[in-house]
């Protein structure tokens, strides 16, 4: 019996992208005779020509599934998305840009048949990317690796694939505000990785902004880490022991005859002292947003519409997969 792999896929604006990538998707699904595949677009309520191209790929390959969401909620909520409706023995996340390329699916199957129940893609080398982007991601996940105890590849990882009870376990954690590569490798199970060379993005510019990439990094600090909540206490000794000796200096100066002028020591400490302070409202600030957030229980994603893949049931019955 062939097991059946699920390849998804987050796309928001890609309409440059998409047909090169099933191209090239097919051509390498088609080669592996030994599986089944279901291809899963996310469509991340784009406002190009996306959608009518998926709805393509649709008409004409009964293993595409598009599902389209009513607003835009980012990739991360897409991937949890294409991983709650994945039917496969195993599910291969992908980006839609080229960067990573299809053709190291067989290479993550073949970990996955060595018992690996969540494969990798590791980045050997990063092709057409800044100084400052390749320096940054490698300070992300090397923070990750310090202040949290989920361990990643130190060089960091888009591609994965995890094994249909790594996606069971995944879908019972409803938290929205976090990473699904931080919450995956949370969950333990047995892991493995390729490397691979990141492609230069084909065409198209990259959506990743410094304010996602922002909003990322606390998203998996705070989700992970207690470290910055813990840490304020220690950041308020700090600077009530520097009050205390600076209290010492103004009063050994007054003792001596030359008192220190009153406007400058005030404003340098007021602005120290309310700089730490404001700064420790801020981190209790994040922590409680994302507590109120989790309690008004709102869906981190609205599906719009859902294009239901055509896999033939009596095959996949015949040999052997549950279709839910």
């Amino acid at each position: 019996m062939n097991p059946l792999i699920t390849i998804v896929f987050a796309v928001y604006n890609e309409e440059e992208n998409l047909k090169n990538l099933y191209q090239r998707l097919t051509a390498v699904a088609d080669s592996l005779s030994d599986y089944c595949f279901e291809f899963i677009f996310v469509d991340d309520c784009s406002s190009d020509a996306t959608p009518e191209i998926l709805n393509q790929f649709y008409q004409h390959d009964h293993r595409v599934k598009s599902i389209r969401f009513a607003r835009n909620a980012g990739s991360h909520a897409a991937l949890r998305a294409g991983l709650h409706h994945a039917k496969g023995d195993a599910v291969v996340v992908l980006a839609a840009d080229l960067q990573d390329p299809p053709e190291i699916i067989p290479e993550l199957l073949e970990k996955w048949k060595e018992g690996k129940q969540i494969v990798w893609g590791v980045r050997s080398k990063r092709e057409g990317e800044s100084l400052t982007t390749k320096f940054f991601s490698v300070m992300y996940y090397r923070l990750m690796n310090w202040l949290t105890n989920v361990k990643m590849p130190p060089l960091g990882a888009d591609v994965f694939l995890v094994d249909k009870n790594v996606v069971n376990a995944f879908r019972k954690i409803t938290e929205k505000h976090t990473s699904v590569f931080m919450t995956l490798a949370w969950l333990g199970f047995k892991q493995g990785s390729i490397e691979y060379v990141k492609n230069a993005r084909a065409k198209g510019v990259s959506k990743w902004t410094l304010s996602k990439k922002i909003k990322l990094l606390l998203d998996s600090t705070l989700a992970f880490s207690d470290i910055p909540i813990r840490y304020m206490s220690v950041l308020g000794f700090i600077t009530a022991g520097l009050g205390f000796i600076y209290a010492m200096y103004v009063f050994w100066c007054y003792v001596n005859g030359s008192p220190v002028e009153g406007w400058s020591s005030l404003i340098v400490a007021i602005l120290v002292v309310g700089g730490v302070q404001m700064m420790m409202l801020g981190i209790l600030g994040e922590y409680l947003w994302r507590t109120f957030d989790e309690s008004r229980q709102r869906p981190q994603y609205v599906v719009e519409y859902v294009l239901e893949s055509k896999i033939d049931l009596e095959v996949t019955k015949s040999q052997g997969h549950k279709v839910t």
